[in-house]
């Protein structure tokens, strides 16, 4: 199925984030979308998938326009989307999730569509058990599966938004094995990505948009300095990393255990020193992300005492952890971070609520703007945050933290974003470590990001982990087959 943008064109306000966009994407064919954060792609590919609907312009399907104003219009149409974060409902099974909008009687035939996700998860080698409960899958085979649910659905093209983001390497590779299978039979994929050497080892085409526009259409053989100059205007260089550990203790967990419906978390070691860095690493699931928030107090551990500066806070509430200097980032800016509809000054006055009493208006107008200045926010204090760009609420998420902070613990810090913005991020968290001494935890799912700012590394799997292990000792090879279960092999 081919599909053919003809002057797309979409306006919000005085913002122009699609503008005559053309494109010719013949069946059988994976389409890379590249472009900096802001640059229009989510845009297009929800025009595509009919989350919105463009101002001027026409969509052809096999040289036939068709008329989007919905996603069941879009499904109807034969175009799905897969989105970062799948949209399942994990209260239900997986077959029930598998059996969502199909059409038919009003009592689905359940052992015939049981039957039908079988033999889709042996055609492309997934692992999905049809009667499990869907809070017990990964991210991964809740992308699977919602693959899998689209194809059923009878859609032939297929939109993906970073879709190796908190993946396994081995389910990236069934994915990519699927998405060729796919291609294949005919069906034609969206595949938007800032991950630039996975665009250029899958995509047989890549379109590259910013400001809104269409300023390169590629074809193999690719040059990733290429890729990245048609995105900035300019080649970007990775700084390099430098080290602003001291020999003294910030945060230590000893013998840490933690308890969870799904997981037990058993002797968790750690000892942070002031401004160093270190990267946990470890398949979804496996006991990175629980850790991390009990770190910050936001989960209570049942074995093991964790201590700031030599102050046991174990069993302290987050507000205590967060008096103490502790900060927290997660993963889900919109859904745990921010509030949706709310403005930026409105939050930036949520954050600072412990030094004011009365609130300016104006006053906190100005410094929202002063910082929306600092940190290169695109946008401004009147803006809600879900009108902002991944990268954006990144940049607001970081200004609206204290600035004298003894650890910072970050979520998936880059998740979705592009070379610019996560070069530009981690030029400010470095700048903490070496002017405050500030310490910093994260857990990234991509594994280069762990190896480059990571002073040391700690590995996670089945709620084991790993004693810290200086970065230099280990590459990207080796850190897959640790988080893959071989973790007592190098450690």
């Amino acid at each position: 199925m081919k599909i053919e943008l003809k002057n797309i064109s979409k306006t919000f306000g005085k913002v122009c984030a699609n503008q005559n966009i053309n494109l010719h994407v013949p069946s059988g064919t994976i389409q890379g979308v590249l472009g900096e954060n802001g640059a229009g792609k989510s845009t297009l590919m929800k025009i595509l998938s009919g989350f919105i609907s463009y101002d001027t312009g026409q969509l052809l399907i096999d040289d036939q326009p068709v008329l989007i104003q919905s996603p069941a219009d879009a499904v109807t149409a034969g175009i799905g989307m897969l989105h970062q974060d799948p949209l399942d409902v994990p209260q239900l099974s997986v077959l029930d999730n598998f059996i969502m909008q199909q059409n038919g009687k009003f009592i689905p035939n359940r052992k015939k569509a049981k039957k039908e996700l079988i033999h889709l998860t042996e055609k492309f080698n997934f692992q999905i058990n049809p009667d499990a409960q869907m809070e017990s899958l990964t991210v991964g085979q809740r992308q699977q599966l919602e693959i899998l649910r689209l194809i059923s659905l009878g859609v032939k093209i297929l939109i993906l938004d970073e879709p190796t983001t908190g993946i396994s390497l081995n389910q990236k590779q069934q994915l990519f094995a699927a998405l060729k299978t796919l291609s294949q039979e005919g069906h034609t994929i969206f595949f938007v990505s800032h991950k630039l050497e996975e665009v250029a080892a899958l995509c047989h085409q890549v379109v590259v948009l910013r400001k809104g526009q269409v300023v390169a259409q590629l074809t193999p053989p690719y040059d990733i300095n290429n890729f990245v100059k048609h995105m900035f205007g300019t080649i970007i260089e990775l700084p390099k990393q430098k080290k602003y550990a001291t020999p003294q203790n910030c945060l230590t967990a000893d013998r840490v255990g933690i308890e969870t419906h799904r997981l037990n978390i058993k002797n968790v070691d750690l000892d942070l020193k002031q401004g160093e860095v270190i990267g946990l690493a470890g398949m979804a699931g496996s006991g990175q992300e629980v850790f991390m928030q009990a770190c910050a107090g936001l989960t209570k551990a049942v074995a093991g005492t964790l201590e700031l500066d030599g102050t046991d806070l174990t069993k302290k509430s987050y507000r205590n952890y967060k008096e103490a200097g502790v900060a927290y980032v997660p993963a889900s800016r919109l859904e745990d971070a921010m509030f949706s509809g709310m403005t930026l000054k409105e939050h930036f006055i949520l954050a600072n609520q412990n030094k004011h009493g009365i609130i300016s208006s104006e006053k906190a107008h100005q410094q929202t703007q002063a910082s929306i200045q600092k940190f290169n926010v695109k946008g401004t204090p009147e803006d809600t945050v879900d009108s902002l760009s991944g990268g954006n609420q990144q940049r607001a998420l970081l200004a609206m933290l204290a600035e004298q902070l003894n650890v910072i613990i970050l979520d998936n810090p880059t998740r979705g974003l592009d070379v610019e913005s996560s070069i530009w991020i981690w030029k400010q968290l470095k700048e903490r470590c070496k002017k405050d001494n500030t310490s910093i935890l994260f857990y990234s799912a991509d594994l280069d990001e762990v190896l480059e700012y990571s002073d040391r590394v700690m590995v996670f799997y089945n709620g084991e982990a790993t004693q810290p292990v200086d970065k230099n000792n280990i590459n990207v090879e080796t850190l897959g087959n640790m988080i893959g279960g071989a973790i007592h092999a190098y450690c």
